[in-house]
């Protein structure tokens, strides 16, 4: 056997791998790099005298490509794939701007607490007292920003 000949299965296995790397670190874009593997290894499969030069290009191409297309997708389709029609579905602080809430507990120099639903927030803002009603304007991280409604 040549060590410069690449057979079909080469391809798939590194496909196999990419793609498990892919679901181990998500958000790496490895999928590309599978797909084009998987690709590459269909068309060394029907053209088995296909050189490994030849393979390797076409593997380039196709995950340089692959990359492109899903950016070009991803700028004409802003905000399909960030939760659909429930865009704040993991954004739990963001769901609550403009809201009004209860202080719970009174805002002393500008930091308090306030009670939205079941959970008792921290918040931010001027000073109130227990049982003040405040509108929330701002969700930063575990912090809630309010003003007097």
């Amino acid at each position: 056997m040549d060590v410069t000949h690449i057979a079909y299965w080469h391809w798939w296995i590194a496909a196999a791998l990419l793609a498990i790397l892919e679901m181990v670190m998500p958000g790496t874009m490895l999928i590309f790099f599978a797909a084009a593997a998987a690709v590459v290894g269909l068309v060394a499969l029907v053209l088995p005298g296909l050189g490994w030069q030849v393979q390797f290009v076409a593997f380039g191409l196709l995950s340089v490509g692959g990359i492109f297309a899903w950016r070009k997708y991803r700028a004409t389709h802003p905000g399909e794939l960030d939760g659909g029609d429930q865009p704040m579905l993991n954004k739990r602080a963001a769901q609550y701007i403009g809201r009004t809430v209860t202080v719970v507990e009174p805002i002393v120099n500008g930091s308090g607490k306030a009670q939205v639903d079941d959970t008792i927030w921290r918040v931010i803002g001027p000073d109130l007292p227990v049982g003040a009603v405040v509108k929330v304007t701002k969700a930063d991280g575990g912090f809630l920003t309010v003003e007097k409604a």
